[in-house]
């Protein structure tokens, strides 16, 4: 079996799953969303079923696929201490802009002011 991250580094696959958050998808939606031919869609579908991120069901003549959260949450597991990390460098830039940000007002613009 492939790794998450392996499976997730073809951007097919993750404009698929960005599909499929927004709720439940036939093979046909897909294919129409992303401009890609059945085969393709198909190809990249059973490759994310096969990890385990997606999973279908059967609805009349059509197969409906829908995420899998399990696999999901262990990439999101994996990523918290890097959000840590970033949050902090983001917060930080945050601080730094809004200090810039400030005008500092001179001794004759503070008079005027008053």
């Amino acid at each position: 079996m492939e790794s998450a991250f392996t499976v997730l580094a073809e951007p097919s696959r993750r404009a698929i799953l960005t599909l499929l958050a927004s709720g439940e998808r036939s093979v046909g939606d897909l294919e129409s969303a992303l401009n890609l031919s059945q085969p393709s869609v198909s190809k990249h579908l059973r490759v994310l079923r096969d990890a385990g991120f997606v999973e279908a069901t059967i609805d009349a003549q059509r197969r409906v696929y829908r995420i899998r959260p399990e696999p999901l949450q262990e990439v999101d597991a994996w990523m918290t201490p890097f959000r840590r990390y970033w949050a902090a460098h983001v917060d930080a830039l945050e601080r730094h802009l809004d200090r810039i940000a400030t005008p500092k007002l001179t001794k004759r613009q503070s008079r005027k002011q008053r």
